[in-house]
């Protein structure tokens, strides 16, 4: 059974860091390309980041420089370092990935950056 987990979600001022884990079960984590995604109440859900199997990486416009996903393989967990953060960049965050074939989505954690 597939699983997405997220967690590390918070209050953050502008200009702080803030990492998001996704703990991932259920599938060989490694095999999959994974994504970010962040929702706000303006935007539907938007890709932020994505990691390949082998571990290529894309971001959107606005997290590259700032953004860094990364898969920790010992424990099947999926990471996003978020820096120099904005009041753009708060919404609720999913890790997403299409597991044979099928869309998975975790429940999300809320990023909030406010002084």
């Amino acid at each position: 059974q597939v699983r997405l987990v997220e967690s590390g979600g918070g209050l953050v001022q502008p200009g702080g860091s803030l990492t998001l884990s996704c703990e991932a079960s259920g599938f060989k984590f490694g095999h999959y390309i994974m994504w970010w995604y962040r929702e706000s109440p303006e935007k539907y859900r938007e890709m932020v980041a994505e990691i390949t199997s082998l571990g290529g990486t894309r971001y959107s416009d606005s997290a590259n420089g700032r953004f860094l996903i990364s898969r920790d393989m010992d424990k099947s967990t999926l990471k996003l370092y978020m820096s120099a953060l904005t009041p753009d960049d708060a919404g609720v965050y999913y890790c997403n990935g299409a597991i044979h074939m099928v869309d998975y989505w975790g429940q999300g954690t809320q990023v909030t950056v406010s002084s």
